[in-house]
């Protein structure tokens, strides 16, 4: 049996860390979005081995325990011992290491199908904690919607979808360790942004409160090691953009433009600049099981 998935990338809308666990982890306040900017995930099961394989068309993702896909597959197989080996294809459309979490969607994608063909009946919330376990945006990319995320990743509150807009993205050439720049977060000189402002904006469709509202605590200890971001970002402003903020652990800038002609006339502008820049919407993935998307392919502008 196999099934495919789309594997939306994500945006960090809004991202905070008021202090770190004693366990290290980051204690978060997050406001996240999917945008239609997406992986493909195909899974099919293996019934004469419990062997584990990932094929990607791209050379830049391990193929092992390194990669969180692959992760996903081997907490289901142990965790309900199941004999079955499973071979998982993925179609990359999302860069990869730019804080859009292509890993951990595909993870997402890969808990989402394992559920379904093994029969295991878990819902979103049981899925989201395994997910946990692998990855602090597994569990949002499992519900694949715009929601606050806090805790260290794994309390979900639904909010409203971002109200209708374009968004640009560019990602540079250098990729950043997300690993390093959370070590390197200096809790005592962060600057927090209002994150109760940030969902009373969304949860009234209010796009001017939100762009005032918008922040990324670690767009400056990127910056530090990659300042062409802070430059990018300019740039997006410059060119037309409403707002423009780095997401994720970066390097990955985005800009919001409510008007189609102001996000085209950045896009274009931005070529000369960065070569990876993409047009994209917001979307909700449907999680409810009714319809297996189609193995589609994802054009870059």
């Amino acid at each position: 049996m196999e099934i495919i998935e789309k594997a939306p990338a994500k945006l960090n809308l809004f991202l905070d860390t008021p202090f770190r666990h004693p366990d290290g982890a980051p204690e978060w306040k997050m406001i996240m979005t999917t945008i239609d900017l997406a992986d493909y995930v195909k899974v099919m099961t293996v019934s004469n081995t419990k062997k584990i394989r990932v094929e990607t068309d791209t050379g830049f993702l391990p193929q092992d325990q390194k990669n969180l896909a692959f992760q996903a597959a081997v907490r289901l197989q142990k965790k309900f011992r199941i004999d079955q080996g499973v071979q998982i294809r993925i179609r990359k459309n999302i860069p990869v290491a730019a804080g859009m979490g292509g890993g951990s969607t595909d993870a997402a994608a890969v808990l989402r199908i394992l559920n379904q063909i093994w029969q295991l009946k878990l819902d979103l919330n049981q899925l989201a904690k395994i997910g946990l376990t692998i990855d602090s945006d597994v569990p949002f990319c499992i519900y694949s919607q715009t929601a606050a995320v806090t805790g260290k990743g794994e309390i979900l509150e639904p909010l409203r979808q971002i109200p209708p807009v374009w968004i640009v993205l560019a990602k540079p050439k250098a990729s950043v360790s997300t690993v390093n720049i959370l070590k390197k977060i200096p809790y005592c000189k962060l600057q927090h942004g209002n994150f109760v402002q940030a969902k009373a904006a969304l949860l009234n469709r209010n796009l001017p409160c939100l762009i005032g509202s918008m922040t990324n605590v670690l767009e400056q200890v990127t910056i530090n090691e990659l300042p062409q971001i802070a430059k990018l970002k300019q740039k997006m402003l410059d060119f037309g953009a409403d707002a423009a903020q780095m997401t994720g652990s970066g390097p990955t800038v985005f800009g919001i433009c409510s008007k189609l002609s102001r996000a085209q006339h950045v896009v274009n502008s931005l070529k000369d600049f960065c070569e990876q820049v993409y047009l994209v919407r917001p979307c909700h993935l449907n999680t409810n099981y009714l319809l297996t998307p189609k193995f589609e392919k994802y054009s870059q502008i």
